[in-house]
């Protein structure tokens, strides 16, 4: 059985506007929303530093922490990240383009099952 890796993360602009997200390539996502293709949200505010994240063995458990988040109230939120990140660190920071793991490919697997 192939074991998969989901992300629930938290981005962050300058001016502390927040954006959480679920993924199962880390790397991927956060170069995607540097890049400006992550989602329209984040390219039109700036939100691409990485400021917090979780990872999880299932994708089921991955959604319901991200809906979790998305509920609390933004004080909440903040004292989540400074718990782990007090100075808002961009934690992606240095990371190389070079590495790449694949993407989980869900419609292959769904047709499988």
């Amino acid at each position: 059985m192939r074991v998969y890796n989901f992300s629930v993360y938290i981005l962050a602009s300058r001016s502390r506007t927040l954006y959480i997200g679920v993924t199962n390539n880390l790397w991927h996502r956060v170069l995607q929303h540097s890049e400006g293709t992550g989602s329209v949200f984040t390219s039109k505010y700036r939100v691409i530093r990485l400021v917090h994240h979780e990872d999880f063995q299932y994708i089921e458990h991955a959604i319901e922490r991200e809906k979790e988040l998305k509920d609390w109230r933004r004080e909440r939120k903040i004292a989540l990240i400074e718990a782990s990140n007090p100075s808002w660190t961009d934690l992606a920071e240095g990371w190389s383009r070079q590495v790449e793991t694949p993407q989980y490919d869900w419609k292959r697997e769904k047709d499988r099952g």
